[in-house]
């Protein structure tokens, strides 16, 4: 049996604001990200044995991930398609300015594609592949995979089969799924996870 350890990036200056960046790529991570980082290392340690650590190609999710490596000892390297929801013409506005957009379904969040953007199905859509291959490569190690709020909402939808109930991470927040014989086993949360409303970033 492996585990995924599914780690929301730290604090960043878009998680302070509460405004999409339209700067993904390089927004930073605070101080107080940083020092995130350090603590989420020591969890899961408490919780797993991880081998190695893989993150999200953006800053913010990179360099929490390369302090979680570094805490631990652990080989480091970044994977295509887990950065973050892109929000098109949302970028620069509220978090909030969201749930009054046209065509904004508050009991299927999901499905609403920001124009210009990305729906959460989309993002389930390049981010499953990543971890059914981690999954795959890795079938009896534990694994930590550093994403974002709206990333590791799609893949707890990927990882369960349903939308309803899916949760995110605060930041530097922990989810473990287990696998065993190519299949998930229901995602624990280690600690609290907010919902939807605060998938952004």
């Amino acid at each position: 049996m492996g585990k995924l350890i599914l780690v929301r990036h730290g604090e960043s200056e878009g998680n302070v604001t509460r405004i999409f960046t339209t700067t993904p790529v390089t927004l930073a991570l605070t101080e107080r990200g940083r020092e995130q980082a350090r603590e989420a290392a020591h969890v899961i340690k408490r919780v797993a044995n991880p081998s190695r650590v893989f993150a999200s190609i953006y800053a913010r999710a990179r360099d929490t991930g390369r302090i979680i490596a570094e805490e631990l000892g652990l080989p480091f390297e970044t994977r295509e398609n887990l950065h973050e929801r892109e929000t098109g013409e949302y970028a620069g506005k509220p978090y909030e300015s969201i749930f009054e957009a046209d065509g904004y379904d508050h009991a299927r969040p999901w499905m609403w594609v920001p124009p210009g953007g990305e729906s959460y199905v989309h993002v389930r859509d390049r981010v499953g592949p990543v971890l059914d291959d981690l999954k795959a490569r890795y079938p009896s190690e534990d694994v930590v995979v550093v994403s974002h709020g709206g990333v590791m909402f799609a893949m707890w939808a990927h990882i369960t089969g349903q939308w309803e109930g899916a949760r995110v991470a605060p930041n530097c927040g922990i989810i473990v799924v287990e696998h065993h014989d190519g299949r998930y086993l229901a995602p624990e949360v280690i600690g609290d996870a907010p919902s939807e409303r605060d998938a952004g970033g």
